[in-house]
């Protein structure tokens, strides 16, 4: 039987990167777990057939509540089995991962990704502030709102204005 399925994976981690097998996860967990918490995606793989991806909060469409809730501790040992859980080809319903009891990333079926859009490129903003940089707002003479990104030697990179600080900063170019 032709596997139909494989092609649009290999799409999947062009876009998202390689996955890791569920071991290469476990060792990773406490960072991987961080990392989605700040938008990252994860694919996750068990014994090649079997996808998953650890995503943010925010991929998870419909009501949180009433879905399973596993702490990350606990996650980390059961990998295995919540990656089969959530890829069941009849199921695909999301697990949460929560600290304190609450949800903070959730393991969803890989393919419920296939056709979403490629994650956006993070702006110019988001990736100073992330490398330590910093964002100077101001009010320019004509009462515009001026968005200034410093590296961490305080070198402006970009700039934008707009009028207001959401279009300033959508308005950000590279220098």
């Amino acid at each position: 039987m032709i596997n139909t399925a494989r092609p649009a994976y290999d799409e999947l981690a062009a876009r998202l990167g390689a996955p890791l097998g569920v071991e290469d996860a476990r060792a990773r967990w406490g960072s991987l777990v961080r990392e989605a918490r700040s938008g990252a995606i994860t694919l996750i793989t068990r014994e090649r057939s079997e996808w998953a991806a650890l995503v943010p909060l925010s991929k998870v469409s419909g009501l949180l509540s009433g879905l399973p809730l596993v702490p990350v501790s606990t996650a980390r040992g059961k990998l295995g089995d919540l990656v089969r859980q959530v890829a069941h080809p009849y199921e695909h319903e999301p697990v949460l991962l929560s600290r304190h009891r609450r949800p903070v990333a959730a393991l969803i079926a890989a393919a419920r990704l296939i056709d979403a859009p490629a994650p956006r490129q993070l702006p110019t903003a988001d990736v100073m502030l992330l490398g330590g940089g910093t964002i100077v707002l101001a009010l320019d003479a004509h009462g515009r709102t001026t968005a200034g990104v410093h590296d961490q030697e305080g070198t402006e990179v970009a700039f934008g204005s707009g009028d207001s600080i959401r279009q300033a900063l959508d308005a950000l170019e590279d220098d």
